[in-house]
């Protein structure tokens, strides 16, 4: 199959092209290099520097023959939407409502999207399952629950197939400092370098880190299945940030101590995600990789990609 995957040089994005290559696929990059960086291309895949808000797209996803896609590109983080909400929308709403007119003239086989457990806003519950309300404290979070609003209209009123993935935290290696969620990137880097360790908060705030090749992995398995509709993407397994730091401390050899900051705007304390329909689905997949194999992982790539020689 031939997939545009949208966002493929940022973080999650890279590793999803590298996913579909590996399974067979044939892949084509859209990415404006906003966070993303040149450095994550696969070079068996073809590039275009493009935004998805571009009124070429679909013209362009005409003549390279697209025949699906895993759309990964947005504005990713809470604070700048919070600071600028026209342009959140602009990009998470409007570039993603092109991507969907896109599927819907050319009559490509499915769309496979990243949803964001920020849709869900305070828990009322947790673990939270897929019926939770939808209740988000930041313009990004409602972009995102917007946005499956929008999937699910273009399915009742046009057919299209689609799978909506409300990712809990995303980690590894390629991650910078700077998307939503990046707490052990921020960490690994300062630690590998020596410096000291900001936690906002009191530390205690939980969320359910995922590792970034099981997310890829089910993107290209949704592809290439008959699922559709909404899911968490998730391990089911709740860690505080002060845990992430003992264990990044062991792992790394660092023994400074934290500072605490004020928490951030619009935060949620406490988030870990339900994952029994996804794995109850007929997906052949589940979470493979531990939070320490994780860690490791995210660890050793640090080393080589910030020069680090510390043990």
């Amino acid at each position: 199959m031939k997939v545009l995957v949208t966002g493929g040089a940022g973080f999650v994005g890279s590793h999803i092209v590298d996913e579909c290559l590996k399974s067979g696929h044939e892949v084509v990059v859209m990415d404006n290099l906003a966070t993303g960086t040149a450095n994550n291309l696969n070079p068996a895949a073809k590039f275009f520097s493009m935004d998805i808000t571009d009124t070429r797209l679909i013209e362009t996803l005409r003549e390279e023959g697209i025949e699906a896609i895993i759309h990964q590109a947005a504005q990713s983080t809470v604070p700048p939407s919070i600071k600028d909400p026209k342009y959140d929308a602009e990009v998470n709403l409007l570039g993603t409502i092109n991507l969907l007119q896109a599927v819907r003239e050319l009559g490509l086989k499915k769309i496979v999207f990243a949803g964001s457990a920020a849709s869900y806003g305070m828990p009322e519950y947790v673990p939270v399952d897929e019926q939770h309300p939808q209740r988000p404290l930041s313009f990004y979070g409602l972009s995102k629950k917007l946005i499956e609003e929008y999937f699910q209209m273009y399915r009742e009123l046009f057919g299209i197939s689609y799978v909506v993935f409300r990712y809990a935290n995303i980690y590894g290696p390629r991650q910078g400092q700077s998307g939503e969620g990046s707490v052990i990137s921020i960490f690994t880097e300062r630690m590998l370098r020596g410096k000291t360790c900001t936690i906002e908060g009191d530390g205690g705030a939980t969320r359910d880190y995922i590792y970034v090749g099981d997310v890829a992995r089910a993107n290209v398995l949704a592809l290439e299945s008959d699922i559709n509709g909404v899911y968490n993407l998730s391990t089911e397994v709740e860690v505080s940030v002060n845990e992430i730091f003992q264990l990044l401390s062991e792992m790394i050899g660092y023994t400074q101590q934290p500072v605490h900051g004020p928490a951030r705007v619009a935060d949620i304390y406490r988030s870990v995600l339900s994952n029994s329909k996804i794995l109850s689905s007929g997906l052949p997949w589940r979470p493979e990789t531990t939070l320490a194999e994780g860690l490791q992982a995210t660890i050793a790539w640090g080393r080589s990609f910030y020069g680090a020689d510390r043990s």
